[in-house]
């Protein structure tokens, strides 16, 4: 398998730890492990009692019965524990796809969630959300895209890095219509539970399609990167079995210290979840104003859900502009082309407790440029 080099985590292996603000982060704001394990009283004397040695290599049955709460339908043995949402996505395509299947991807979107298809000698079809349209999906646009050999639908909802969120009729349409036609579903949910409104929240995609995958980590929602675990839950027990067994190819079995904090991190995931919103939502509030008042320099689409959004730059060129506000303010966004995408738009983030500080610094920079 060939693989195209991956433009996003090379553009921030280049910035990531020399910037000084990252205003362009998927995920949410981090804390201290001792400040996890302050969350329970016997939770740093049960870390020092942990085992170094192997763990079991779908994840450990305590990790995965407290990942099935996130749903309503899941088993833990319909949990199988990845080391982070990459591998999981890595071994779902390689176990669901075949060289010339036909594929169609919710895009823009991360690289990999149509990267890897390629490589595999898959023909991928994007559909595409579109800015006119407040990114929304086009359901029958998808209908005219599926044909005979149409082996699988990959979404993303909420959206990265467009912060749009399905609605719940058009959720489940698209599941239904999958199903109807025998066609796979990829659902990456890593930002559920980050919907600004709770009654906005859909049904996990493998709670209501048997056959859907569901994807989750804990990165994003609970802000907790470097745990590096991710998951998928899926009541499709032939793409269970593939990716199961693909596994002992790549990491085998998970990190015994990640795997006893994440569990520990999901029985107060709601906590978490809270805390992150609450940062989001004060930091969206600066936003609002922030782009009220520059309208004559970007489009600012608001987002429904999720740390991000994917503003457009309407003077000048966006990779210059980031360029240019990395080296000469320290901030560093993400341009849109990171995402092949031609609107020269680019990712802002907006769930880091710094990102105020960042924001003055952009309003300055702004300020020479019109001098």
């Amino acid at each position: 398998m060939q693989i195209t080099p991956f433009k996003l985590e090379r553009y921030f292996a280049k910035y990531e730890f020399s910037a000084r603000y990252l205003l362009c982060s998927s995920d949410c704001e981090s804390l201290p492990v001792g400040d996890l394990l302050a969350m329970e009283a016997d939770a740093e004397a049960a870390l020092k009692r942990l085992w170094l040695g192997y763990t079991e290599s779908p994840g450990a049955p305590s990790l995965r019965h407290e990942i099935t709460h996130i749903y309503t339908s899941i088993a833990p043995e319909q949990v199988l524990v990845h080391s982070g949402a990459e591998e999981a996505i890595l071994l779902f395509m390689q176990a669901a796809l075949q060289p010339g299947d036909h594929v169609v991807v919710h895009w823009p979107c991360y690289q990999s969630l149509f990267e890897i298809a390629r490589g595999i000698g898959c023909e991928v079809t994007f559909w595409e959300g579109r800015v006119e349209n407040g990114w929304k999906l086009d359901l029958d646009e998808l209908k005219r895209m599926l044909r005979p050999d149409t082996r699988l639908v990959v979404v993303n909802t909420p959206h990265n890095p467009t912060g749009y969120l399905m609605g719940r009729d058009e959720f489940s349409s698209l599941n239904d219509l999958c199903q109807e036609r025998g066609i796979l579903l990829f659902c990456d949910e890593v930002y559920r539970e980050l919907e600004y409104d709770p009654g906005d929240r859909l049904p996990a995609a493998c709670d209501i399609n048997p056959q859907a995958v569901s994807l989750g980590v804990m990165s994003k929602t609970y802000g907790l990167a470097g745990l590096r675990i991710g998951w998928i839950a899926t009541r499709n027990t032939e793409i269970y079995r593939k990716m199961a067994a693909l596994k002992d190819y790549t990491t085998i079995c998970n990190s015994a210290p990640s795997e006893f904090l994440s569990e520990l991190a999901l029985r107060h995931r709601e906590v978490l979840a809270a805390r992150n919103l609450r940062i989001i939502q004060a930091n969206l509030a600066l936003l609002d104003d922030f782009f009220a008042r520059h309208a004559d320099r970007f489009e600012w689409v608001r987002p429904r859900a999720g740390p991000i959004a994917f503003p457009r730059l309407l003077q000048g060129d966006v990779e210059t502009f980031c360029d240019e506000l990395v080296h000469e303010s320290g901030v560093l966004l993400l341009p849109g082309t990171m995402y092949d995408h031609p609107g020269n738009h680019f990712r802002i983030g907006f769930a880091r407790k710094n990102m105020p500080y960042a924001l003055t610094q952009v309003d300055q920079f702004l300020g020479a440029t019109r001098k």
